[in-house]
Parts: structure tokens; sequence; C-alpha cells
């Protein structure tokens, strides 16, 4: 095996593209497992990473390798490795300390992956790690979505979105979203129950009494999340402020407390004065979650929707889309164009 890799990384930020260089192969750790990239997903997360705005909650070390989340074959195992065997088709979200799958080869901790969905292709696969986990951490972990409860989940169309819907329906929750006229008849086809056009009408004029909403947008929907849900129901966002029980779990200093504390006032006062419960969530890997996906989409729960797939060396092009903010689904990269000569290994 050759000793250095492909990668597309990162030497400050606001770069404007991530430039594809060189790199040496990662060291693997007793736990991990080595392997080689297939496809991998271009994330909102990897926007806010390149462009330095998640520094107060993440600091990296640059260059920076970008990338949160995969699908691929097993090509080494470490000595402590038990659940997975060279040859293996997995697919993972690496821990927040070890992105980087924008890249031919990735160490990654055995417990944060799972094998691949069999009845799907790699760049299927590679759709889901990052959005299905933050769902199903947002919509069972957090608000313990039960059958015939009703959540809101914003920007239906969206990455997260399209992925929400499908978890909260398999789940028996009923469903309302947002998105913009053209995609009303898609999200529908995801199992929303109730779709509000954002353009016409605003959510809290139409809904009320919701046991719970999944914001993807911050600002102002989150503030308007409020008004629709119940007393002792739950608003979870991944666009909004961490919250202190976000600050405790990962040991955030006391000066990020104070400011996340005050940048939150106005939404702790909303959350006391609706009786309503407010989490900010910063997904977490897990590969025994990432089976339970999986279970989804092997009982035709869950399926990955895919905007577009881009070839490796059209990263730039890539990040150009997604930056657009117009993509319906996922945007994914490939890496390999005949993974099947590596399932030979």
């Amino acid at each position: 095996m050759t000793k250095t890799m492909q990668a597309a990384l990162i030497t400050h930020y606001k770069q404007a593209v991530p430039e594809i260089q060189n790199v040496p192969l990662p060291t693997v750790r007793p736990n991990d497992v080595l392997v080689r990239i297939v496809a991998a997903s271009i994330n909102p997360i990897d926007l806010k990473t390149k462009d330095g705005k998640l520094r107060l909650l993440l600091k990296y070390q640059m260059p920076l390798i970008l990338g949160s989340d995969f699908s691929g074959i097993v090509t080494k195992v470490g000595t402590n490795v038990t659940r997975f065997k060279v040859g293996d088709a997995v697919f993972g979200r690496p821990q927040k300390d070890r992105i980087g799958t924008f890249t031919d080869f990735l160490a990654i901790d055995q417990h944060d992956i799972a094998l691949k969905p069999s009845r799907l292709t790699f760049e299927e696969a590679a759709a889901l790690p990052l959005v299905s986990l933050t769902s199903y951490q947002a919509l069972h972990d957090l608000m313990h979505l039960t059958p015939g409860q009703k959540v809101l989940i914003q920007a239906g169309a969206g990455g997260v979105g399209t992925v929400a819907i499908q978890i909260a329906k398999a789940l028996g929750a009923e469903v309302a979203t947002t998105t913009s006229s053209q995609n009303i008849a898609f999200v529908k086809s995801l199992g929303a129950d109730h779709v509000i056009d954002y353009h016409r009408v605003p959510f809290q004029d139409v809904l009320s009494d919701y046991d719970g909403v999944f914001d993807t947008l911050g600002g102002t929907s989150l503030a308007n999340a409020f008004q629709i849900v119940k007393p002792g129901g739950m608003i979870v966002s991944v666009s909004g402020i961490p919250d202190e029980k976000f600050s405790d779990a990962y040991n955030v200093p006391i000066w990020k407390k104070v400011a996340f504390r005050l940048a939150n006032h106005r939404i702790s006062k909303l959350a006391r004065k609706t009786g309503v419960s407010y989490r900010f969530l910063f997904m977490h890997p897990s590969g025994s979650e990432l089976k339970k996906i999986s279970e989804f989409v092997g009982s035709d729960k869950l399926r990955p929707i895919i905007d577009r797939i881009f070839p490796f060396a059209e990263l730039p092009k890539a990040f150009a889309y997604s930056q657009a903010g117009h993509a319906k689904g996922k945007i994914i990269l490939k890496l390999v164009d005949n993974p099947r000569s590596l399932l030979q290994v």
C-alpha cells in the first residue's frame, strides 16, 4: 500500500474551497479500522467548519481535512478490533476530533461505524450517517417521540429534513414540515402529513398544540417555534445556540458557558414562559444507532435522497453547488468508480 493519499484540506479558515493534496496515510490505533473511502457527503457543518463558524465549539489544527460522513471498505483492522474484518463494506460518522472523510483513507474507531445496508449503493449509504444520526438523536433520544405525537420538522426538502421526516414517520409521529411550493409533492412523498409553504404563510399561523419541533434553521424560525408547542413539549435545534446541558456534556470552559447563556437569553425566556424545553443538539457518532438506521432502510421506512453526485476531482464544483443552498437532499462526492474491485482485498 502506498504511504500517501489524496485529501481535500484547508490551510486556514475562510479558504474559498478545499485543495486536493497528497498527505500521509492515517495512523491506525488498536480500536480503529482503516477504511478506503468510496463516497462521502457534503454537509452544512463542512461549510461552517471551513468558514470558521464553529470555532467557539470546535478547535482544529491546520491543515484540516474536511468531511463528516462516508461509506467505504475496510482495508485494515487494529489489534483490538472484533466487530469488523478486512473487506467489510461500512458507513459511519467519525468523532468530531477525527473528521476528514474527503480523502482516500480514514482511520476510525470500530464503535463509530456499522455495516453498510446491503440494498444501498455506496453513494446512497454515504448520504445517511450524519443526517440520520442527527434526526434519530433529535426525535428519538431527546424528544422521545411516540406514536400519535405531532412534530414539526423545518426545511423538509433539505439534507436533514428529508431524512427526519421519514424517521419521524417510522417512529409513528404525525409530521408537519415547511418547504417551498415546488417541493410540496416531494415532501409529501416522504411521508409528511401537513406541508406549509413558508413563502405564503408563517407556520405559527396554522399549527398549534404540537409535541415537538425539530429546528434546522435557527433565528426567527426557532423563536417562532415556541408559539406552536404545547407545555411540556420540546424544541430541538441544530442551528440555535448551545444550551447549558450541551456545555456541561462537552466540558465547555466557563467563559464560553457565560457567552452561550447570554446569547441564549431570549430563547431561555421563551422556554420558561411557554413551559417548553429547549435542547441544542450536536450529534455524536454511534455505530449502534447506525444499525437501527439500517433496520429502517431494510424495512422500507427510510431511503436516502441524493440531489447530485460529483467525482472527487470536481470538489470545487460540489462545494459551490452546496453553498448555493438549493440542493434537494444530499450532495455526494464519489472517490472510487469501481468499488467491486476493492471487495477483493
